[in-house]
């Protein structure tokens, strides 16, 4: 069964951070580039950061350029976001997400092939 389980997710407050992992199963991860995205409360989602399937290549939203990193461990079929410098507007469910392309990535919802449930990251004081 493919899959996709975020995990990570919890309560921080401004200025904290936090590590999101994601775990594939059931699929090559390394024939895929990962998307992450997130879902404030009543916005649309947005895609956020995405990294190519041979980290050569990575994107960022301008939102979090300079304060989350995407990264990959293929062996053990793992994505991972770093946050820092966590503010309150970062408050959303996060998810990741697989597209079947390798040498680029996407931050475009609609060209995801497979999606997590979400982790929800709530920063308040």
């Amino acid at each position: 069964q493919l899959q996709l389980v975020e995990s990570g997710g919890g309560s921080v407050q401004p200025g904290g951070s936090l590590r999101l992992s994601c775990a594939a199963s059931g699929f090559r991860l390394d024939y895929y580039s990962i998307g992450w995205f997130r879902q404030a409360p009543g916005k649309e989602r947005e895609g956020i950061a995405c990294i190519s399937s041979n980290s050569g290549t990575t994107n960022y939203a301008d939102s979090v350029k300079g304060r989350f990193t995407v990264s990959r461990d293929n062996a053990k079929r793992m994505a991972y976001l770093q946050m820092n410098s966590l503010k309150p507007e970062d408050t959303a469910v996060y998810y990741c997400a697989a597209a079947s392309i390798q040498a680029m990535c996407l931050m475009r919802a609609a060209g995801m092939d497979y999606w997590g449930k979400g982790t929800l990251v709530s920063v308040s004081s």
